[in-house]
């Protein structure tokens, strides 16, 4: 259920990448799906990259769209404990969980676009992280 051993995929390193540094929901939609294809197309790569494509979509005004994504994205991960893969998955489910709360409830209280971070828990993983920013 799990997929991806220690070392990780160098895509998955550029999803955090991108996730939580270049803010680029698009190219992580971009290599996440080239790794959800080659895992098999397993759940969690599918709902990460969903939570990142929900972002995309609310940025660029398409509500519905992020609502969409962040519902499916959150569903997928639901299952998964929330240490896996050396993130930190619980919380960024709460944060996403309290995101699509406030996008169902956009009429009523309009907020702005805010960018949601994934918290690395291994040291190899976030090591690995940081190689790809100083490239």
């Amino acid at each position: 259920m799990n997929g991806i051993p220690r070392g990780y995929d160098e895509k998955y390193v550029q999803f955090l990448h991108h996730f939580n540094v270049t803010r680029d929901y698009f190219e992580c939609h971009e290599v996440m799906e080239e790794l959800w294809m080659e895992e098999g197309r397993s759940l969690l790569c599918q709902g990460l990259l969903q939570i990142a494509v929900g972002l995309y979509h609310y940025r660029n005004d398409n509500v519905s769209g992020a609502i969409k994504l962040l519902q499916g994205g959150i569903a997928k991960l639901s299952p998964y404990p929330a240490d896996v893969w050396g993130i930190d998955l619980g919380k960024l489910l709460g944060d996403a969980r309290q995101y699509l709360g406030k996008l169902e409830q956009l009429g009523q209280s309009p907020f702005d676009f805010y960018d949601l971070n994934i918290s690395i828990l291994d040291t190899e993983l976030a090591a690995m992280v940081d190689r790809v920013i100083a490239e």
